[in-house]
């Protein structure tokens, strides 16, 4: 945008703001810094927030929760996560179908709430859901192996496409790409569909939720295959924060093309200086 300093920001304020959470807003059970400060200036000067998560191991309740004990104002209308995502699109386009969500309990209640019913049973398998799971194993990988390779009828779908989860000190552990690997290794099929960033699907439900354009609105995120591509897909502002998941070297050995908007070494450097005056 005319005016604009890639490192300090943007030069005016956005009519709604698309937060990625983890790396971005808080890392593990801290606030990251300039975090609070930015989001309370947002809510006085009326903008509109979202929260956008490929962490399908939590639902929008506990998001809340964890937002409000960090001192964040936020409510379960504003969080949007990969529970929220991959539910509305099965009940959208597969409401019929028999699913086997591989997957911690937030999914499955999801599921179980919005009607759609769930088999372990292959032969009854229309649809394997891959997600972040920290109880998968062999068991379960052979019944996706079974419903999709021996009897060739069920689809393969994800919640997100991650390969690991960052975590404080540098850490991390496997995250859904890790187990969509694991089945399409062992059953030669390809992954259909993801319903997290950076696919459209979760823009679509974060512009819904909005209810504005995606000209109005910036996405801010920590990871540049994700939070960036979504945004740079769609055509929408974007800042990439350097407090997750991205090193700056990462920033410049990228290709044009996949670079956001605004690079920022803190969340808060989001807002325009006038915006801080009128403060």
């Amino acid at each position: 945008m005319a005016g604009d300093d890639a490192t300090a920001g943007p030069a005016s304020l956005f009519q709604g703001y698309v937060f990625d959470l983890d790396g971005t807003i808080y890392l593990g059970d801290e606030l990251l810094p300039g975090a609070g400060r930015l989001l309370a200036r947002l809510r006085e000067l009326d903008r509109r927030v979202a929260f956008v998560s490929n962490n399908p191991t939590r639902d929008p309740e506990m998001y809340v929760d964890k937002l409000r004990r960090l001192g964040v104002e936020a409510s379960v209308p504003e969080v949007l996560n990969t529970v929220v995502t991959m539910t509305r699109w099965l009940a959208r386009h597969h409401p019929d179908a028999t699913v086997f969500p591989i997957a911690e309990e937030p999914l499955c209640r999801a599921l179980a709430s919005a009607g759609i019913r769930m088999s372990d049973q292959p032969e009854e398998i229309d649809i394997v859901v891959a997600s972040y799971d920290r109880g998968f194993d062999y068991r379960k990988l052979q019944i996706a192996f079974d419903a999709i390779w021996f009897h060739r009828r069920a689809r393969l779908v994800t919640t997100n496409p991650d390969r690991y989860c960052p975590f404080p000190g540098g850490r991390g552990e496997p995250d859904a790409g890790a187990i969509v690997a694991a089945i399409e290794a062992c059953t030669g099929a390809t992954c259909e569909v993801n319903v997290g960033k950076p696919d459209p699907l979760m823009l679509e439900a974060a512009m819904d939720l909005l209810g504005l354009e995606v000209g109005d609105c910036v996405m801010v995120g920590d990871r540049l295959y994700t939070d960036i591509r979504m945004a740079r897909a769609a055509g929408m502002a974007s800042a990439l924060v350097l407090t997750g998941d991205t090193a700056p070297e990462a920033v410049a050995a990228a290709p044009p093309g996949d670079r956001p908007t605004w690079v920022l070494d803190r969340v808060d450097r989001l807002l325009p200086p006038s915006a801080l005056a009128a403060g």
